[in-house]
């Protein structure tokens, strides 16, 4: 029949083992017949049945049996595979050839040449406008090697935002690139941004929420940080700042950012445990921290601590506003 799926990055052993996976899968014992053992040569071909497991087209039970991946999923598998390894390819070689330097050297000869400009200038840029900044992230990310460092005060994305920033992430993330965000409170009552982060988690990034103001800005490599011309108005513009003094002050402001903040919560620990439902329950019933306290048989001190954390969780700045939040969340119900 010959190797058909030669052109997904198969070869024919490989190709072998899962057709004959999906043949045992599917042979079904006649009446009064003993069913083949599936795994009876297992063992022997345990490598190249593990080869299939990396490539998408098996998978392992925890009794250490290999299954079949229905075809279509395997095909979509070894599509996306095969898509993931022609992109890095392609960027390495883009990095290697300078391609984004050299094209963006074609911009800087047709402008008029810069006034002469200090090591200060030089070192400390302006950039005005949106586009101008998103272009310098661009640049910056591209090149990035080891780690980049981020901040969202507000903590909301928007739709365009986020739309501009998975590309350039995402590709961060398929190149090995370390991603640490830390993200305004704000996010934990917009479903589009919580979304999108913890779809970022799910590829390898760090998500930490802030309960605390914070700053925003950018750094990459460690070498290059990127910060509002004016953080009350950032459609301004941005500093891209390479003084190697500056930049490691701002990382070890986002250092301390970091510390202070908590892990993303993720879809599993939305609702809230037992012992947080029932403070819930006792905002409504009891008018006292020392009647919640004694009807859940807690000190106050426990009641109160536990009653802080759940505000923090909803991102509520009193009591009244974090139940009206959790009956808008169905923590209530």
């Amino acid at each position: 029949m010959g190797n058909l799926l030669a052109f997904l990055g198969v070869n024919e052993e490989e190709e072998r083992l899962y057709r004959t996976l999906l043949r045992r899968e599917s042979r079904q014992p006649s009446p009064g017949t003993q069913e083949p053992d599936p795994d009876a040569h297992a063992s022997s071909e345990e490598p190249s049945l593990e080869r299939l497991v990396v490539l998408g087209l098996a998978t392992r039970n925890s009794q250490g049996a290999f299954r079949p991946v229905p075809p279509p999923r395997a095909v979509d598998a070894l599509i996306d595979g095969r898509l993931r390894r022609l992109r890095e390819d392609l960027e390495t070689e883009a990095a290697q050839h300078s391609v984004i330097e050299s094209l963006f050297r074609e911009r800087w000869t047709a402008e008029p040449a810069p006034r002469a400009s200090s090591d200060d200038d030089q070192m400390i840029m302006q950039l005005h406008g949106i586009e101008a900044v998103r272009e310098a992230i661009d640049r910056l990310t591209f090149f990035a090697r080891t780690e980049v460092l981020t901040t969202e005060p507000v903590g909301v994305i928007s739709e365009e935002s986020i739309a501009v920033s998975r590309p350039i992430n995402m590709r961060l993330l398929r190149r090995g690139v370390r991603l640490r965000m830390t993200m305004g409170s704000a996010i934990l009552q917009d479903d589009a941004t919580l979304a999108y982060m913890r779809d970022l988690v799910q590829h390898g990034a760090e998500v930490r929420v802030s309960q605390h103001p914070i700053e925003r800005m950018i750094i990459v490599d460690r070498s290059a940080a990127l910060t509002p011309i004016d953080p009350t108005r950032t459609a301004l513009g941005a500093l891209l700042v390479r003084e190697h003094g500056l930049v490691a002050t701002l990382v070890t402001l986002f250092e301390r950012m970091w510390a202070a903040a908590e892990e993303l919560p993720s879809e599993d620990a939305d609702m809230p445990s037992p012992i947080e439902r029932k403070i819930l329950t006792m905002l409504r019933e009891a008018d006292k921290d020392e009647t919640a306290a004694r009807r859940l048989g807690v000190s106050v001190r426990t009641y109160r601590k536990h009653l802080a954390l759940i505000m923090r969780r909803l991102g509520a700045a009193n009591r009244v506003e974090a139940a009206l939040l959790a009956h808008e969340k169905g923590w209530l119900n």
